[in-house]
């Protein structure tokens, strides 16, 4: 029963940010269940490839992934993914082989957890030149995809999820952002979902060759993460969810320190000095590029607010204005800018061609 709730769980953080499958489920099933990390990592695979053509359609029916990234994303990951199994089984054996896993885990989570924090200062930055906020249009369609990069996206995320099974949601969807700036949210969680079908796909089968897959527990898992996913596909496939992404960054790093061997009790003061000293980060720079009109529109005094959360971190009261800002004054402001900037230029064009 708890294996198919922690499914159910990570099932709703896939289907609404495209990560967090292997990033949080293998390191549950080593911490928490006791699994070790070559069955962890083969029966989360299987049951993510199970999983995650069920995210995969509602975001087709929607309209929300890019097809073009999709295929090329593939012909990097898919023979990769096989690579990993491979190189996986080659760490060694036994005891060591469970503890090598259990590095490149922690490590692959330490890569995608800062990758994420960089993506949500990116998004951030982003709020100067689309101060509304409001998600793309189907313009998002007509940019040139990148091949060879798409391609080496996929090969190293490919390798990542052959060997550890984290990679193809956590950290992809964050190469994306960075490689494909011009992408709304929900169109990149589609696209990554769909992209890691066919690679998670691969990898399953790859690991069933070599025997260490636990059919009770995928099915466990199975059973959870499949209404998990079909929920939180339909919530991201209708707009964004930006205050889940700094939780899944959070949750990232404090299992990566843990399968790196960090102690409890450090481990707690670490996340703790973290949260506060990184929430008020990000206000901050979050808050900065928002343009002074908009926050005279919403009624606050940007200066102010954004001295005293700065100041303010070392001693925690950072983190409580920080709160403030997200929870309060970030969505005045973003309707703030929405009422200064108007119609999207495409919905205006359109509407004067309909007049003419």
């Amino acid at each position: 029963m708890h294996l198919v709730l922690a499914g159910f769980i990570v099932g709703i953080l896939v289907g609404l940010t495209g990560a967090g499958g292997g990033a949080l489920m293998t390191p549950i099933l080593i911490l928490l269940f006791g699994v070790t990390p070559s069955a962890a990592v083969s029966s989360d695979i299987v049951a993510s490839a199970i999983m995650k053509p069920f995210g995969g359609a509602i975001h087709f029916r929607r309209g929300t992934v890019h097809r073009g990234l999709v295929f090329w994303l593939s012909i990097g990951s898919i023979p990769a993914a096989f690579a990993g199994v491979f190189i996986d089984h080659a760490l060694g054996s036994g005891q060591v082989m469970q503890q090598r896993l259990e590095y490149a885990m922690g490590a692959a989570l330490l890569i995608a957890s800062a990758a994420l924090m960089v993506r949500l200062l990116l998004d951030s930055a982003r709020a100067r030149r689309d101060p509304s906020g409001l998600p793309g249009g189907d313009a998002e369609e007509m940019f040139p995809v990148k091949r060879t990069l798409t391609v080496a996206i996929g090969v190293v995320g490919g390798l990542l999820v052959g060997i550890t099974s984290v990679g193809s949601g956590s950290l992809m969807i964050v190469l994306l952002m960075m490689a494909y700036p011009q992408l709304s949210m929900r169109r990149l969680v589609g696209t990554d979902i769909v992209q890691s079908m066919p690679l998670v796909g691969s990898a399953a089968i790859a690991h069933a060759l070599f025997g260490n897959l636990h059919f009770g527990l995928t099915a466990a898992i199975a059973i959870g993460s499949i209404p998990g996913v079909i929920i939180g596909s339909l919530v991201s496939s209708r707009g964004s969810n930006t205050l889940l992404r700094p939780v899944l960054a959070v949750v990232l790093l404090g299992t990566a320190l843990k399968l790196v061997g960090m102690g409890a009790v450090p481990l707690a003061i670490t996340m703790a000095v973290f949260v506060t000293l990184a929430l008020p980060l990000w206000a901050v720079v979050d808050g900065l590029a928002r343009p002074a009109p908009v926050w005279q529109a919403a009624g606050y005094r940007k200066r102010l607010l954004l001295t005293v959360t700065a100041c303010g971190a070392p001693l925690g009261v950072g983190l409580i204005v920080a709160i403030f800002y997200f929870s309060r004054v970030r969505p005045r402001l973003t309707a703030a800018a929405a009422h200064e900037t108007g119609p999207p230029r495409e919905l205006a064009v359109s509407h004067s061609q309909r007049v003419a």
